[in-house]
């Protein structure tokens, strides 16, 4: 049978990311592409006696249906936790519980978004979104960035050539591909173009916490006055990617049409996986848990840089992160990016993300790779980049 698939998937691929994760079955390939936080970060131990503990005192709790916005002590705890660590105020009814921060990026592009109207975004930006995006039909525009975040003037000119120019993505902190953040001065700039240009801003914060040098930079959100930033967060990253839970933060009226839109998809989060958060929040201290993350994210990009310092061909460069998951890779102008991945993969099995799986439009030219630090082993990286920087050299310095 021949298969008409609806206008809003036919045009979807599938990501390069998972199609280059399949090598990675391989036991001999070392896998820098993948994006999972670290084994040793998930505190295994503390969720089992707390799940534990929920099917012995309230199991009807954890296996009933429950409200579309999310269990109501860890929406509060959410509120209250993003008032003392992100320093906005949530208000009442102004936060829902979603199915990772991923949903909360879908959903919100859906309910203000119509077939046609303009996003911006960072470029390259995280290949989730983008494809969630890309099913509502919206006109992608994407603006080059710099080592501080998005280009000003760029994004003007975008927000000045756009007819409906509707929603902002951003990722500020620790940028997924790239591994950059955003200045606290392009913060301020960013959220005056969109009051200037009627825009809303996503805010899309998976990596906030897991700021491992440098100051912390508050959010856009903080500097909020007219409802117009929507932010989005994730237990992803500093609980477990599995739980499914995240969650996001807007005015009111936005909220609302997001549990309306949530309700036909999903009805409601995995109400056990909440619980657990909640519980994880109340029970454990959860600074020194970030800490111990931090920890081991600072260690484990410093091991991956030192080792590009030392193997990497001198003509590519990369950036150098102050938290998240994330290096970016840049090969010579005009370097054939994806061949180097998959001779990288398929010869020396060594497997990076080509930096055209972040691409805003499909023919995009794209340099760069990325690189994951935080999944393989110590051993991987070490042995990994040196198999990777020894292949830059022959390629590169003949």
């Amino acid at each position: 049978m021949n298969y008409v698939f609806s206008d809003k998937v036919s045009g979807l691929q599938a990501s390069a990311i998972r199609e280059i994760l399949k090598f990675c079955a391989f036991p001999d390939v070392i896998s820098f592409a993948a994006g999972n936080p670290a084994p040793e970060a998930f505190p295994t131990k503390v969720l089992a006696e707390l799940s534990d503990s929920v099917m012995q005192t309230d199991p009807i709790l954890a296996l009933q249906y429950n409200i579309t916005e999310g269990y109501t002590p860890l929406r509060d705890a959410l509120k209250s936790w993003m008032g003392s660590r992100h320093c906005f105020e949530a208000g009442a009814d102004d936060l829902i519980i979603t199915s990772g921060a991923q949903q909360a990026n879908e959903l919100a592009c859906k309910v203000l978004c119509n077939e046609g109207d303009t996003l911006i975004c960072e470029s390259p930006s995280f290949i989730g979104s983008l494809n969630a995006f890309r099913s509502y039909h919206v006109n992608l525009v994407g603006v080059e960035m710099e080592e501080d975040g998005i280009r000003l003037d760029l994004l003007e000119q975008a927000l000045k050539d756009a007819k409906k120019a509707k929603l902002i993505y951003l990722i500020p902190n620790f940028q997924n591909p790239t591994g950059r953040t955003m200045s606290w001065e392009k913060r301020k700039a960013v959220y005056a173009l969109a009051q200037k240009y009627n825009a809303v801003i996503l805010e899309d914060n998976p990596y906030g916490d897991l700021r491992f040098a440098g100051e912390d930079i508050p959010a856009i959100k903080t500097l909020d006055t007219d409802g117009r930033v929507i932010y989005t967060g994730t237990f992803s990253k500093i609980l477990a990617p599995g739980l499914r839970v995240g969650y996001v933060s807007a005015a009111e009226p936005i909220i609302q049409k997001i549990i309306v839109c949530k309700q036909v998809a999903d009805v409601h989060t995995n109400i056990w996986a909440q619980v657990l958060c909640e519980r994880f929040l109340a029970t454990q201290n959860i600074e020194q848990h970030l800490a111990g993350l931090q920890k081991i994210y600072r260690h484990k990009c410093n091991l991956m840089l030192e080792g590009m310092e030392q193997h990497f061909s001198r003509k590519i460069t990369w950036t150098k992160p102050e938290g998240g998951l994330f290096i970016w890779a840049t090969l010579p102008q005009g370097s054939d990016m994806m061949g180097f991945c998959k001779r990288a993969v398929s010869e020396y099995k060594i497997a990076v993300v080509p930096g055209t799986a972040f691409s805003i439009r499909e023919n995009d030219p794209s340099d760069s790779f990325r690189l994951n630090f935080s999944t393989p082993t110590d051993e991987q990286i070490v042995r990994g980049i040196e198999i990777l920087g020894n292949m830059t050299r022959e390629l590169l310095d003949k």
